[in-house]
């Protein structure tokens, strides 16, 4: 299948945002804390970043190893640019950025897709907020979108997907999820042989007019992407596809 390669230099002109100062610093936003409970009993513990006129919700779910902390520097350039932002912590995750409230409940580590029910709860607390509902996932987390995605497809606006794989035992799970798609995807990944091939093989199983697949020419690992911190060199480049992408899908 085609897809929808954005090159560097057209999303230049595409996405002409002013130049200044792009640093962590200069994205500010009030953060509140919030507690879900999945349909198992369990807490989920989250942040809500809230823009003042969401144009959409959008859910933000965390690699392995990791937390909402991950998105401590993402969420709040997502509020400026208008959309509330609300990152959770999985129980199959850990320290990587910071404290994993959720996972911390648990005396042995959580297997990815028992991480389900968490996202699940964040997409029921999403859908009482009166606006689009966008999923964002990162390395487990960005396969695991296409599954909760596929089992509410009524609900949701757009996926956007950093580092997808068949991390799973069944090694067409994620693939079947996202052919039951019909949403507008963004997939990405570092740009390694592994990586590309098998987000591509993610996007291939969807019809082409709803993917938009991005190749960085810098770029790490799931959504630390865009960090700067850990992506030195390609984190600007690699927010103006995204920001173009949720331009398009909840202006």
């Amino acid at each position: 299948m085609m897809h929808r390669l954005l090159p560097i230099a057209m999303l230049l002109t595409a996405c002409s945002a002013p130049q200044a100062d792009t640093t962590a610093s200069a994205f500010e936003a009030p953060a509140q804390a919030v507690t879900l409970t999945a349909a198992d009993g369990k807490r989920v513990f989250g942040r809500l970043f809230r823009a003042e006129h969401p144009k959409a919700t959008i859910l933000l779910f965390h690699q392995a190893g990791s937390s909402k902390d991950e998105y401590r520097t993402i969420a709040p350039r997502l509020v400026a640019a208008g959309y509330s932002a609300l990152a959770i912590d999985q129980r199959a995750g850990g320290t990587l950025y910071g404290p994993n409230e959720t996972s911390a409940q648990y005396p042995h580590p959580a297997t990815y897709l028992e991480a389900v029910p968490d996202l699940q709860a964040a997409i029921d607390w999403a859908t009482q907020q009166h606006a689009p509902v966008i999923l964002w996932g990162s390395s487990y987390s960005a396969a695991l979108v296409f599954v909760v995605g596929a089992s509410n497809r009524q609900k949701i606006t757009a996926i956007l997907s950093f580092s997808p794989g068949e991390y799973f035992d069944d090694k067409q799970l994620i693939k079947r999820a996202a052919a039951q798609l019909s949403v507008p995807a963004y997939i990405t990944a570092a740009p390694s042989d592994e990586e590309t091939a098998a987000a591509k093989s993610i996007a291939d199983a969807m019809p082409s007019r709803l993917v938009t697949r991005y190749i960085p020419k810098q770029g790490v690992h799931g959504s630390s992407t865009l960090i700067r911190a850990k992506d030195p060199k390609g984190a600007e480049d690699n927010w103006l596809p995204v920001l173009a992408f949720l331009r398009k899908v909840a202006p």
